[in-house]
């Protein structure tokens, strides 16, 4: 994620901190010395805010272990001041392991409870819930086991982008197939989103920010699965291209101008010594003529980071593998032998032309 900093690797998964993270310490602190509070009572909240992003953290690694059980890998996590987003290659279509995974998060959360619980219990005799609203040094481990017990509760309500509205399409989909599953676990999501606005406009203003969220998140769940659903039914080498320009990488950054002009082609493989050695793009390209000029070699600026797709691999096993890795285009190679070419464009092109066709038949009396 762009604007993040490195803190960390660990297990081989990144740890980053966007810098608006940082914003929020700072705003902590300064509140609470603006309210009068002394160092030592804003430190405190500051300390209390940093654990909770660390429990939100190990969260995260909650999901990103369980996956790895299953071979899902998760490049990176990042802490953002709304929580944490673990990058995970894919989510299994495999109810079972989708489930275990979903769950895993926050069951962390649940056992991190369950341990300070435990640790007031024997230190305090029990747990007062009324001290929860104010923290000071002598509630600080109360405030910790409650901010546990309300991840565990909030991430298993049963709407996407929560952890619950998986576990829910989860459990559907062993009944009715993971798009039928997706739908209707999507359309619970956005009843209780609904919900939580009118709660919001007349009570708790935060519950309509939350309610949006849902909402938003559920419906974008719900179109991810449909567009899946609708991709799967090709392969890549049903919407290959075979009429392809291949550029030189001692080119001239001027023939890409001029071939962009000319024609409909925005991204370009280039090749050298007979095998692809990049690609260039029209993003890639307006910046190696802001950096370098028209004279400038295409092989200087290409990308030479290049995912190459097999023809019979499923259209979205490509449309995700596009997606993970940023490409523009991707050669297709058959036996070693470069057949043609893939493009998010084509990809869409797919998708309308579908639409166009269902919205051509004639609807069932």
């Amino acid at each position: 994620m762009k604007w993040s900093l490195r803190i960390a690797r660990v297990q081989g998964i990144d740890v980053f901190v966007h810098w608006t993270f940082l914003i929020l310490l700072f705003w902590v602190l300064l509140s609470n010395l603006q309210q009068g509070s002394n160092v030592v009572a804003a430190l405190l909240s500051l300390t209390f805010i940093l654990l909770i992003f660390f429990f939100v953290l190990l969260h995260e690694f909650g999901h990103a272990l369980a996956g790895r059980r299953f071979g899902v890998k998760t490049s990176n996590i990042t802490l953002l001041p709304i929580g944490g987003v673990a990058s995970m290659e894919r989510m299994p279509e495999e109810p079972r392991e989708e489930l275990i995974i979903a769950l895993a998060g926050p069951l962390v959360n649940l056992v991190l409870a369950l341990l300070l619980g435990i640790f007031l219990w024997v230190q305090e005799g029990g747990i007062n819930w009324r001290e929860v609203i104010s923290l000071t040094p002598t509630n600080f481990v109360l405030g910790l086991f409650a901010v546990n017990v309300m991840l565990f509760l909030f991430n298993l309500i049963p709407a996407f982008p929560m952890d619950g509205g998986r576990v829910l399409r989860a459990f559907l989909s062993m009944q009715y197939g993971r798009t039928k599953a997706t739908n209707i676990a999507a359309r619970v999501g956005q009843l209780l989103a609904i919900g939580f606005v009118f709660w919001g406009v007349f009570s708790n203003f935060w519950m309509m920010f939350i309610g949006i969220f849902i909402y938003l998140g559920a419906g974008a769940e719900a179109n991810y699965e449909s567009t899946r659903s609708r991709l799967s039914h090709f392969k890549v080498r049903d919407v290959t291209m075979h009429r392809f320009t291949l550029l030189s990488a001692i080119d001239p950054l001027d023939r890409v101008v001029q071939l962009l002009l000319d024609g409909q082609e925005k991204e370009f493989l280039v090749m050298e010594n007979e095998e692809i050695m990049g690609c260039i793009t029209r993003d890639g390209l307006i910046q190696g003529l802001q950096q370098s000029g028209r004279d400038a070699p295409v092989g200087s600026i290409a990308n030479r980071q290049v995912v190459t797709l097999h023809p019979d691999l499923p259209l979205d096993k490509a449309w995700e593998i596009l997606q993970q890795e940023n490409a523009e285009i991707c050669p297709v190679m058959e036996d070693e032998r470069l057949i043609g070419v893939l493009n998010r464009e084509n990809i869409l092109e797919v998708l309308m032309i579908q639409e166009a066709e269902a919205a051509s038949k004639p609807a069932l009396v």
